[in-house]
C-alpha cells in the first residue's frame, strides 16, 4: 500500500470533530483526517493513535510517510507552522484551532473511484 500525508489547514476544533464525526465512520475510506494544537512531527504522529474507527491501514507506514514529508517538504510546515500561530491569535466562534492534515490510501481510492463506475 502507498500513503500520501499533507497538511490541508487550520480549522476550529468543534468544526474538525463534527466532520471527524461525519467521515470516519467508514473503516474502509480511503482517507483519514489528523488535527493537532501544534505543528509539529511528533503531534501528528501522536495524533495517528486518535484516529477514531482507524481503518485497517499500515500505521508504520503511514508514520514514514509523515517523517518524509516532514524532511522534505521544509518550506510548507515552516507556512502552516507561521499560519497556525497567526490563527492562534485571532478569535473565532469555534475557539481554539487546530491544524489538520489528511492522509491517503491510494490502494484505497483507486477503489472508490472503480465502484463509481460499476453502478
Amino acid at each position: 500500500m502507498s500513503y500520501s500525508f499533507d497538511i490541508i489547514g487550520i480549522a476550529p476544533v468543534l468544526q474538525f470533530f463534527n466532520h471527524q464525526q461525519q467521515v470516519e465512520t467508514k473503516r474502509d475510506r480511503a482517507q483519514a483526517y489528523l488535527g493537532s494544537y501544534c505543528c509539529t512531527l511528533d503531534a501528528f504522529i501522536d495524533a495517528t493513535e486518535a484516529v477514531h474507527h482507524r481503518p485497517d491501514w499500515d500505521w508504520d507506514a503511514i508514520v514514514s510517510t509523515i517523517v518524509t514529508f516532514w524532511l522534505r517538504q521544509e518550506n510548507d510546515v515552516l507556512h502552516w507552522k507561521q499560519q497556525l500561530a497567526a490563527a492562534q491569535g485571532t478569535p473565532n466562534l469555534g475557539g481554539q484551532n487546530l491544524i489538520v492534515a489528511r492522509v491517503v490510501n491510494y490502494d484505497s481510492l483507486r477503489h472508490e473511484f472503480e465502484t463509481l463506475f460499476d453502478d
